[in-house]
C-alpha cells in the first residue's frame, strides 16, 4: 500500500469529468451516494491511511474492528479511487437498476462488512498454513474488494457473453478470476487475498447461503424487484422521465420501480463503457469524427441522418 500522491490529483479530476459526463441524474441514488462518500473520504480522510487500512494484526490483535468500516472507503490515492469509482458507476448503475435502490444499498453494506471479514480470515489462513507472520501485517485499504463481489452478481444475472481482459476475450463466468490473475499480473502490489475475498463474498451470494440469509435478517425489508414492462427515458438536457406503468394496473401503486438504465448504457459491455468514457473525458469531441453520442442521447433516425450528412458537408 502506498500513500497518496501530492499535487493535482489528476484521477479525482477525470472521475468527476466521468460522473458529469453521464450525467449526476442519470445515475441511480445509492450508486451515486457511494461515489460521494467514497470521494468524501479521500478529500477528507477520518484518518490516516495506516490508520484505516485492514489487516489481522490491527484488527484481531489490537481489536481495532473498526477498521472493517473504514478501509472500504479510503483508497491509497487519486488513480486507486478512480479505476474503483469507474468500475463502481457502471456496475451500479447496472445493479441497482436489476435489485432496486433499497435491496442494493443492502447489499453494499453487507458485501462491505463481509470482504473485510473474508480478508482477515484469509490472510490469518495464510499466515498459519504458511508459518509466515507477514501475512498477519498485511494492511489493504479501498472498494476493490467490494466491486469483485459486485462483478460475480454482475456476471450471474447476464451469464451470455464475454469480457475483454488483456486483449483476450473471457466468457463472463470466468471473468472475475481471469481479471483477478489478470490484476496482480499488471500490478503486483494490490491486495490478491482482498480481491480473492470479494469473489468469496459474490459466490456465496450466488451459489451459497448468503442471500437468503439476508432475506431473513432482512424481515419485511424488501426482495429485488424488477419490473422489465417499466420505461425510461433520457435526453441531452439531462432530465429523465417515466412512461406511465403500473405494475399492478393501479395508479396509485407507490412502490418504488428501478429506472432502465440500459436505456442509456446502449447494451454495451462494462469495459466498452469505460473505454468510450475514457475516449470522451480525454479527447476533445468537438473535433471528432460522428461517432456514437454519449450516454443517455439518443437521436431519430431522421437527425441522425441529418448529423451525418451535416458532416459529410463540413468535411468538405
Amino acid at each position: 500500500m502506498q500513500r497518496r500522491s501530492r499535487g493535482i490529483n489528476t484521477g479525482l479530476i477525470l472521475l468527476l469529468s466521468q460522473i458529469f459526463h453521464v450525467g449526476v441524474n442519470n445515475i441511480p441514488p445509492v450508486t451515486l451516494a457511494t461515489l460521494a462518500v467514497n470521494i468524501w473520504f479521500f478529500l477528507s480522510p477520518l484518518k490516516p491511511l495506516l490508520g484505516s487500512c485492514l489487516s489481522v494484526e490491527t484488527c484481531y490483535q489490537q481489536k481495532d474492528w473498526q477498521r472493517l468500516l473504514l478501509s472500504p472507503f479510503h483508497h491509497a490515492d487519486d488513480w486507486h479511487l478512480y479505476f474503483n469509482m469507474a468500475s463502481m458507476l457502471w456496475k451500479g448503475i447496472n445493479l441497482e437498476r436489476r435489485l432496486g435502490s433499497k435491496w442494493f444499498s443492502y447489499v453494499i453494506v453487507t458485501f462491505s462488512l463481509l470482504t473485510g471479514v473474508v480478508y482477515l480470515l484469509l490472510e490469518f489462513a495464510l499466515a498459519e498454513f504458511m508459518n509466515e507472520p507477514g501475512f498477519r501485517r498485511n494492511c489493504a485499504v479501498g472498494f476493490s474488494g467490494v466491486l469483485f463481489a459486485l462483478k460475480v452478481l454482475n456476471n450471474h444475472y447476464c451469464p451470455g457473453g464475454f469480457a475483454n481482459v488483456l486483449g483476450f476475450p473471457v466468457p463472463n463466468r470466468f471473468a472475475c478470476w481471469a481479471e483477478l490473475v489478470a490484476i496482480h499480473f499488471i500490478s503486483p502490489g494490490t491486495s490478491f487475498a482482498g480481491h480473492l475475498a470479494g469473489i468469496l463474498v459474490g459466490l456465496m451470494y450466488t451459489l451459497g447461503p448468503l442471500k437468503k440469509i439476508m432475506e431473513m435478517c432482512a424481515g419485511n425489508f424488501p426482495s429485488p424487484v424488477h419490473y422489465p414492462g417499466q420505461q425510461y427515458y433520457f435526453n441531452s438536457s439531462g432530465y429523465s422521465r417515466y412512461q406511465d406503468y403500473y405494475p399492478h394496473g393501479m395508479p396509485g401503486y407507490s412502490e418504488e420501480v428501478p429506472r432502465d438504465y440500459d436505456a442509456y448504457t446502449a447494451g454495451l459491455s462494462e469495459e466498452e463503457q469505460l473505454e468510450r468514457a475514457l475516449r470522451a473525458s480525454l479527447w476533445d469531441r468537438g473535433n471528432s469524427p460522428p461517432g456514437p453520442l454519449p450516454y443517455g442521447f439518443r437521436l431519430s433516425p431522421e437527425e441522425e441522418m441529418r448529423r451525418k450528412r451535416l458532416h459529410r458537408f463540413d468535411s468538405h
